[in-house]
């Protein structure tokens, strides 16, 4: 037990003490327009993609020029992507011979990765082509990330008064100075440690009984790092992290949870730039890490103490290894099924669906809260939103217009605030109604060997979690649900699209207006928002809202699941 902790604090510290700061301050000098190393190098091509997309970087966008810039340039990408997929068959780099998937898998997948999710509902070496799975999906896995993060900075500037930006500008820079600098020295570090990359066809070999075995490969580790560092997840095997050459060894799995984390947890480091407030930044920084850390703590001794009803049949006391890659091991699946969820990258390197329920519980509630750490830029947004709501509860308290970084907290903020918020619990909650209410033509549960049917209250975490990680831009999902269907790619499609740009727009109005105030003189009834107080009460607001919002199914779901387990009827 001791070793599994131990594992886990060296990583937590290695992105507290190193990765943050360092980050931080390099994203603040790249979206201030500082000087930075890359300089030389990156201008001139930055040069010619802004010639290219006729644009500047004296250019700024109002709210709804940064929205409709993004919305049309995503609408062509996805576009491009879906027709790429549907013609794989006569496109390069095919050593398979494979064919395009059917539509409605093709247009999931494509609306999947355009919108920084990833869900699968492939087996990825035995569906795509190399040609499909580099030139359109890491391509995707590119873009969606800068999106993101572009959306994140904007906001950040809109709430420190400053001017939203180019959406161009940000999109080109994010992948130009962060992304692909990155990703690069992380593909050649996933090389050295085993990871295939290459264009040749599966590997055939005799095994020692004579049979013919074939071993899938592919260019994996060009694709393997954007995957964790830009927070998408999808895998190139279907095995994703947990196959071993996605995920060779104990020193892979730790620069793969380095790179999920790194830019999120940054840029809270880069709003205290932005805002001339560390003491904020940090602040709500450590309240995230809290969070973070309890939820790993729960996950992990609910791992250890593993499954009761196993346990008490061979009367011993192991750890859950059901769903496990022994590389790994109980510790390191229980840090990564938290970081996965929390900072939305979605990728797995053990099973899900075999997590106890105190884990179901907590990967869920990272997707309902969207916080911990968050999606790439929006998940800083959604802190911040938080903190919105925060200032006006309190302000209500106290009888005082409510204000937040010196500007007034207005109706027209709140409803866009709400907004932000209230879309989630739509685009999880309606369709997994329907889902439930229909468990044998629409959900089509699969039960696992030897069993007539699944417990329900797995089968009901299983919807929420698939509908859940949609909405939530996660992409990992529970094992046992026949998702390759018609309904679940369409619906999941309409959770996708509700839970990604509409959120989006509502930031980006918000940033827009918060933008557009003057700022208001403090006063000794001014409430500060970077005090211990305000963040304790941000905290309480934001586990309230998201417990009380999706109480319901998680009580009908991991909660109820968990209480069989340790009351088992005899």
């Amino acid at each position: 037990m001791g070793q599994g902790f131990f594992q886990i604090g060296v990583t937590l510290c290695i992105v507290v003490i190193v990765i943050t700061p360092l980050l931080g301050r390099y994203m603040a000098r790249v979206f201030l327009g500082q000087k930075t190393l890359l300089d030389s190098i990156m201008k001139p091509v930055e040069g010619m993609i802004y010639k290219l997309a006729d644009t500047s970087t004296e250019d700024d966008m109002r709210g709804w020029q940064y929205a409709r810039a993004l919305l049309c340039s995503n609408m062509l990408m996805g576009v491009m992507v879906f027709v790429l997929i549907c013609l794989q068959k006569i496109l390069p780099w095919n050593p398979q011979g494979l064919a395009a998937p059917k539509w409605d898998i093709t247009l999931h997948t494509t609306i999947s990765f355009l919108t920084n999710t990833d869900q699968q509902h492939y087996s990825g070496e035995t569906t795509l082509s190399y040609f499909s799975q580099t030139a359109a999906l890491t391509f995707l896995m590119f873009t969606s990330a800068a999106t993101g993060l572009a959306v994140g900075i904007a906001f950040i500037r809109g709430l420190t008064g400053k001017r939203l930006g180019n959406f161009y500008v940000d999109l080109t820079r994010s992948i130009t100075r962060i992304l692909l600098p990155i990703s690069i020295v992380g593909a050649i570090a996933l090389l050295a440690l085993g990871v295939p990359q290459t264009l040749d066809g599966s590997l055939k070999l005799t095994t020692l009984e004579g049979a013919t075995q074939y071993i899938a490969r592919g260019p994996v580790a060009s694709f393997e790092i954007i995957k964790q560092l830009g927070e998408n997840g999808g895998g190139f095997f279907n095995a994703n992290s947990a196959h071993p050459y996605e995920n060779p060894s104990s020193i892979s799995n730790l620069i793969e949870i380095i790179a999920m984390i790194c830019i999120p947890a940054a840029l809270i480091h880069t709003y205290g730039i932005f805002a001339n407030n560390a003491k904020q930044a940090r602040l709500l920084y450590w309240m995230v890490f809290a969070i973070y850390g309890v939820l790993i703590g729960v996950t992990a001794i609910g791992e250890y103490q593993g499954n009761p009803i196993i346990d008490n049949a061979l009367g011993l006391e192991l750890p859950n290894l059901e769903g496990k890659e022994v590389r790994f091991g109980w510790a390191q699946t229980a840090l990564w099924a938290i970081t996965t969820t929390g900072t939305m990258t979605g990728s797995v390197n053990g099973m899900h669906d075999s997590l106890m329920p105190q884990g179901l519980f907590s990967t869920l509630l990272n997707m309902f809260l969207q916080i911990v750490w968050g999606g790439q830029g929006t998940g800083t947004a959604y802190l911040f939103i938080y903190s919105i709501l925060s200032v006006f509860l309190t302000g209500l308290m106290v009888g005082r217009t409510p204000e937040f970084l010196g500007r007034k907290i207005e109706k027209k903020e709140i409803v866009l605030a709400s907004v932000v918020l209230l879309v989630h619990p739509i685009a999880v909650l309606l369709p997994s109604a329907i889902s439930l209410a229909f468990p044998n033509t629409l959900a089509f549960f699969i039960p696992p060997p030897g069993y007539t049917k699944s417990p329900e209250f797995h089968n009901i975490s299983r919807v929420i979690y698939e509908y859940a990680s949609a909405s939530a831009n996660n992409g990992s999902g529970l094992q046992g649900l026949g998702n390759s269907t018609l309904w679940w790619n369409l619906s999941t499609c309409f959770s996708l699209l509700m839970g990604r740009y509409i959120p989006i727009i509502a930031i980006l109005l918000l940033a827009q207006s918060m933008a557009g105030k003057l700022p208001v003189p403090e006063t000794p009834g001014t409430l500060r928002t970077d005090s211990t107080l305000f963040t304790a009460i941000t905290a309480g607001i934001i586990l309230i809202l998201g417990l009380l919002t999706f109480f319901p199914v998680l009580a009908l779901g991991p909660i109820a699941e968990g209480i069989k387990l340790a009351s088992p009827i005899k």
